[in-house]
């Protein structure tokens, strides 16, 4: 009875050697691109682990021994203990998560609104108007988030002249004004005015892509469901119910959750429109990171809290992919 378990090691062993030597030739394929991924994506990802436990900070950037201090650098971060101006991680997290989905749900809407008004046969130069509402998307998010930060200034920024022309209040504090319009300290949440104007410049740089996904999906459903659900008596409200929005399923699902990503990790729109300002209450938890490098120089710390922002990333992937059932197999 001993010797059974020991012969099957063998044969597995023997199996795996075998499947081995006859894969040896994929192997030597993907091996140069293994090597390559090796310098450009394991090896920086292993190195910012390590320094996770460190103390590494701008001095030792020549040197390269810092001190290794565990999990000194996460109890930090996760009791807002860091020296850092109006740092609050759990206040980071809660208005990171409310502007992730706030913009997300907008995109989608408005991407599938605008793209359901772009198909309509009757409507003329719709190529144009599809090539026109792409640029927002298309343009770099440097020149998009200076653009639209100069159009929030107080005194000479475009919103606010044109509520003088309008006859409205023309001296608003878009970006600087700190009494929050939405204030709800059970949850830890803090809007202030700044929160709306930067909104308004994401909404506008990321539905063209919603609308995008949405027009191709558009496009592939067969006329005959419309012509058939007509027939059988069934309102405009009903075939879009019944019709469209279960077969922009399969398409927007995806997108949609590649725009949870992205938007939650939008670095350049907060930091170039509003800066995470007005005393830190638009701040994101890419931004603070950033902060913590450049001008702070805490490398170990900052490494420690990408590691943070990736598990509560992952988190919230799993859970809307259980939600939304986004790698699930879809049956028309």
């Amino acid at each position: 009875m001993a010797s059974v378990p020991v012969t099957r090691k063998g044969n597995f062993a023997g199996r795996l050697a075998k499947y081995a030597w006859e894969s040896r030739q994929a192997y030597i394929y993907i091996l140069p691109a293994f090597i390559i991924m090796a310098f450009i994506t394991f090896y920086p990802i292993g190195y910012q682990v390590w320094m996770a436990f460190t103390n590494f900070r701008l001095e030792h950037l020549r040197t390269q021994n810092p001190d290794f201090v565990a999990f000194q650098n996460f109890v930090q971060i996760l009791r807002s203990g860091l020296p850092v101006p109006n740092f609050n991680f759990g206040r980071i997290l809660v208005f990171n998560i409310v502007w992730t989905f706030v913009n997300v749900f907008l995109h989608t809407a408005l991407g599938i609104l605008i793209a359901l008004a772009l198909n309509a046969e009757a409507l003329p130069g719709k190529r144009i108007y599809r090539s026109l509402f792409v640029i927002p998307w298309a343009l770099p998010a440097l020149i998009s988030g200076m653009v639209w930060h100069n159009m929030w200034h107080e005194q000479f920024g475009a919103i606010n002249l044109l509520l003088q022309e309008l006859g409205l209040a023309g001296d608003i504090r878009w970006l600087l004004e700190t009494d929050p319009v939405v204030n709800l300290p059970q949850i830890g949440l803090v809007l202030p005015l700044a929160f709306f104007a930067v909104l308004i410049a994401n909404v506008w740089l990321g539905w063209p892509f919603m609308m995008v996904i949405a027009t191709g999906a558009l496009q592939s459903i067969p006329q005959e469901l419309y012509e058939a659900a007509e027939v059988d008596g069934a309102s405009r409200w009903q075939q879009f119910w019944r019709i469209t929005l279960p077969l922009l399923r399969p398409a927007m699902v995806p997108a949609i959750m590649i725009g949870i990503m992205m938007t939650f990790n939008q670095f350049n729109v907060i930091y170039f429109v509003t800066g995470g300002g007005p005393i830190g209450l638009t701040e994101i938890l890419v931004t603070q990171g950033y902060k913590l490098v450049n001008p702070q120089g805490w490398y170990g710390v900052a490494s420690a809290f990408n590691i943070i922002v990736f598990i509560i990333l992952g988190i919230i992937t799993l859970i809307t992919n259980r939600i939304s059932q986004a790698t699930e197999p879809y049956y028309a």
